[in-house]
């Protein structure tokens, strides 16, 4: 895959659906996922027509991984130095989680280039609920690694069902997150995103058509939080779909037409 040297690091790309004649989207992955995590949404987003851009995030999969902490502004400005490298503007974004954090600051600080904006499973500031969970997270992988604490993520992503009703596939992604090849300083530095994200105060001056989308039992990121973010953003919608915090993966089908759905009203 290619990489591009911005803001002082390399970051490791993809551009699927190169000769699509629609639109641009860009997405932005949550805390310790590569851009191999859209692999239930790139394809059906390109049959759908448009060119996609994923990558990986600092401190992730093959970008660069200097000494953190990150927040969220800082990812944005990766992002920003990313595109514009590329020369992508008027594009849909689209962040789930801490994704969703980084794209709220990109269209508080970059709002002409984006077309649309989409936020998954995340909210604008953490409660006292997520903040515990994250310190646990931290203090987790500190006295173990960072395989012990992304076993215990799999249990607060997916659903009571899906591991009763698709224990393979979920043996399967359990395997996949056990076996993250991330350093605990690392994750450390990207886990520092969520914990000292906090926009709440701004989101009134996000102008960008904005949809907020949430999994319908997300324990790990509460409905409740999303939909303060939503109900801070004016004009946003909301909507909601099944599955959990991990809804793109535990059921990719109804969370890509809600996206879709809202990209397609917000196209050319």
């Amino acid at each position: 895959m290619p990489t591009a040297h911005v803001n002082g690091i390399n970051i490791n790309y993809q551009i699927d659906g190169e000769d699509a004649g629609n639109d641009t989207i860009v997405l932005i992955n949550g805390l310790a996922d590569d851009l191999l995590s859209w692999g239930f949404q790139t394809p059906a987003l390109v049959d759908a027509g448009y060119r996609v851009l994923s990558f990986d995030n600092r401190g992730i999969g093959e970008s660069d991984k200097p000494a953190g902490p990150y927040s969220s502004r800082m990812l944005a400005d990766d992002a920003k130095a990313l595109v514009d490298l590329l020369g992508i503007t008027d594009f849909h974004l689209m962040g789930v989680s801490m994704g969703g954090m980084i794209s709220e600051e990109y269209a508080l600080a970059y709002p002409g280039d984006l077309r649309s904006l989409t936020l998954a499973c995340t909210y604008g500031k953490a409660d006292a609920f997520c903040q515990t969970m994250f310190a646990m997270w931290a203090d987790l992988a500190k006295a173990i690694d960072v395989p012990f604490v992304m076993r215990d993520v799999a249990l607060w992503a997916f659903t009571g069902p899906f591991f009763s009703e698709r224990p393979a596939e979920a043996a399967e992604f359990a395997a996949a997150m056990a076996s993250l090849d991330m350093s605990v300083d690392t994750y450390l530095a990207q886990l520092a995103v969520i914990q000292q994200h906090d926009v709440l105060d701004r989101l009134g001056k996000i102008s960008v058509p904005t949809l907020v989308l949430a999994g319908e039992e997300d324990i790990l990121i509460p409905v409740r939080l999303s939909k303060e973010l939503q109900a801070a953003i004016p004009g946003s919608q909301w909507a909601t779909v099944p599955g959990g915090h991990a809804c793109l993966w535990e059921t990719p089908d109804p969370f890509n037409a809600a996206f879709l759905d809202f990209v397609r009203s917000q196209s050319r």
